[in-house]
């Protein structure tokens, strides 16, 4: 049965369940994400990588694949079963991971990497929408920030299981062991999974009471792109994950290479990190969801309040767990921040949810996953990596502690854009409505060709 009752909601468990295992999928996508930046040394000594090219794995190769085959994906998931399409995506990229312990070069490695993010593509957007039509308005943030608690616990698991199986049986069983739970999930998600109604908690239909009908790509666009506090909000999301996922890239390489740790002993340095990154962002996560949800009762410009001051909280903290010269002293200290910097996602997916449609949800996440992981995937690690490789000549084995301190400074500019997206919210929320007016079904004369085109039909 793909589609529930039109008119029963799904039960308490059963949607709590249904998040549970969608948060499982996001773990899963992370773990397989997150464990090639665990295992980068060892890989990096056996196929003698530089930094650049170490960026270029986890950075814009992987990005430009993500992000390009999300929005047809997302596309697919507004018209079409959104379990379907999240058990074969799952399944997708949990393959190419395990085929990534038989890579043999680095061109083999950069081929198999953009195999995990087509993938990945299709896993948050059906997963937010579904969960969107899931939970009421007022209980959004929170199940979107246990749904992104999971980025939390693949982390976690990346470190921790990656770690100590690469130091006993080498780098290469940890990506063929990773893949195999993700290829189970995919079948428990096809079949365990009930397809939820649309718009369920907001009223989408038509005037004749049938499930409106999501309007083209190119009209969506168009209609994110008036919305002032949806530009900045991403803008923001963006440069947040810049730095965040260039700092993650690159955080076991900085303890190896300036503590000095063997590369067949890094779960020396794994273990400690994956505790306290699972410990400090189930707490972030969790935390600003929570914080988001209560203080936007009385005014919802606190959905972006609570990631634009939780982000500024963090660059101080950051200073200090990076400029310190005790190990277990660094490790402390960057668990603050990292709990502060992991409070935006859930506030920020949920205000964009509520300026759109239900069925453009999951266009919308794209769209925002689009802008996010081009410049932060995409160019996080990437310049980071080559940021140090210039900065070596002048600091040698420090380069990389310097190139991260710059990276940190990209958190006040994140925030000063969730400042801003603030400043328009209400007149966004205004405007949004059920349907799109007829103001913003003007699209431009690119648009008009890309119609045309036949590029932006249904």
């Amino acid at each position: 049965m793909d589609k529930p009752s039109q008119t029963t909601p799904p039960s308490t468990a059963y949607k709590y369940y249904m998040l549970g295992i969608l948060t499982l999928v996001y773990m899963l996508n992370f773990v397989d994400r997150q464990i090639l930046s665990v295992l980068q040394e060892p890989i990096r000594a056996e196929f003698d990588l530089n930094d650049t090219q170490l960026g270029l794995l986890q950075g814009i190769t992987f990005a430009l694949f993500y992000v390009t085959v999300g929005i047809p994906i997302a596309r697919w998931a507004d018209i079409g079963n959104r379990r379907n399409i999240v058990s074969l995506a799952v399944g997708t990229w949990s393959l190419m991971t395990s085929l990534t312990g038989f890579a043999q070069n680095f061109v083999q490695l950069l081929l198999i990497r953009v195999g995990v993010g087509v993938g990945e593509s299709g896993g948050s957007p059906p997963a937010h929408s579904m969960i969107s039509d899931l939970f009421q308005p007022s209980e959004r943030a929170r199940a979107l920030a246990i749904y992104s608690t999971g980025i939390t616990f693949g982390i976690f698991l990346a470190y921790v299981f990656g770690g100590w199986v690469s130091d006993n049986y080498g780098w290469r069983i940890v990506f063929i062991v990773l893949g195999i739970p993700g290829i189970i999930v995919a079948f428990v998600v096809r079949y365990t999974f009930t397809e939820p109604e649309r718009g369920f908690h907001d009223g989408d239909r038509d005037k004749d009471g049938a499930l409106a009908k999501p309007p083209p790509v190119i009209d969506v666009i168009h209609f994110l792109g008036s919305r002032k506090s949806f530009l900045h909000l991403s803008m923001g999301s963006a440069l947040h994950a810049f730095v965040g996922y260039g700092i993650a890239a690159f955080l076991v390489s900085f303890y190896v290479r300036t503590y000095q740790i063997p590369h067949d002993n890094i779960s020396q340095i794994t273990l400690p990190i994956g505790f306290i990154i699972g410990i400090a962002g189930l707490i972030g996560n969790f935390g600003g969801g929570y914080l988001a949800d209560r203080l936007g009762l009385n005014d919802k410009r606190w959905y972006l309040w609570v990631p634009a001051i939780s982000t500024l909280l963090a660059i101080p903290f950051a200073f200090a767990a990076f400029l310190v010269n005790d190990l277990h002293l660094s490790m402390a200290l960057y668990a603050i921040p990292l709990m502060f910097s992991t409070m935006y996602l859930g506030p920020v997916i949920a205000i964009a949810h509520s300026l759109v449609r239900p069925s453009m949800r999951a266009l919308t996440s794209a769209i925002l996953f689009f802008i996010l992981n081009l410049i932060g995937l995409g160019l996080g690690p990437t310049l980071l990596g080559m940021t140090s490789d210039l900065l070596k000549p002048q600091f040698g084995s420090e380069s990389l502690r310097y190139a991260m301190l710059i990276a940190f400074l990209g958190y006040a500019w994140s925030a000063a854009h969730y400042f801003r997206a603030a400043k328009y919210l209400r007149a966004d929320l205004d405007r949004a409505s059920s349907e799109l007016t007829d103001d913003d079904k003007k699209v431009s004369i690119i648009s008009k060709v890309a119609r045309w085109s036949g590029f932006g039909r249904r």
